[in-house]
């Protein structure tokens, strides 16, 4: 017979659910361009080093030193071709310049098109994740109904299943919020 616990497992593994779709979208918006420097925008990337695929951060001091600049410095100066040839793969649309003992990576001002485009990308991730969210809810709602069908009273399934609705609608708002804050960094000039 189901209790009050077994409720609240399934309402914890929701939350957990909805709040890993929550710190994936911050983590997704981490690597979008704005108009400024960023070293996460490097985040993902990686380079041949000695045959194996390694994370710059890794390999690399990554500073911004101004707000227009990215410096990668190598640990191990023979990697800096490497590292060149995957920021100009990363598909980032930045142009590193090799000096010998640094990567710098100048980040030009977004046109307005692009800027419009990031942020249609800002909003495409934000609806992928929020399904995140909502398929949360969805199997939420339907381990309660597997405890009512052992035992668990309609009403208790009933308040559950508003608690998860509650979660829900908490978790799609701060994922707006987030979004929000990205497209304002994105349009600001």
């Amino acid at each position: 017979m189901p209790d009050a616990s077994d409720v609240e497992v399934v309402l914890e593994e929701a939350r957990d659910a909805m709040d890993k779709a929550l710190r994936s979208l911050r983590a997704e918006l981490q690597k979008v361009r704005t108009g400024r420097a960023n070293t996460q925008l490097l985040d993902g990337i990686s380079a041949d080093y000695y045959g194996t695929q390694t994370p710059l951060n890794q390999m690399a001091n990554l500073t911004t030193p101004d707000p227009r600049l990215i410096v990668v410095s190598p640990y191990d100066k023979s990697s800096l071709g490497a590292i060149e040839k995957a920021i100009q793969a990363s598909n980032l649309g930045l142009t590193p310049q090799n000096d010998g003992k640094v990567v710098r990576i100048p980040i030009p001002p977004l046109t307005e098109e692009r800027r419009k485009e990031l942020v249609r990308h800002v909003h495409k991730l934000a609806e992928d994740h929020k399904v995140g969210v909502r398929e949360a809810r969805r199997d939420g709602v339907s381990l309660l109904k597997d405890l009512e069908r052992d035992g668990l009273s309609t009403d208790e399934r009933h308040r559950a299943e508003k608690t998860v609705q509650d979660l829900t609608d908490d978790f799609v708002k701060k994922l707006d919020e987030t979004t929000a804050q990205k497209e304002k960094e994105i349009l600001e000039v």
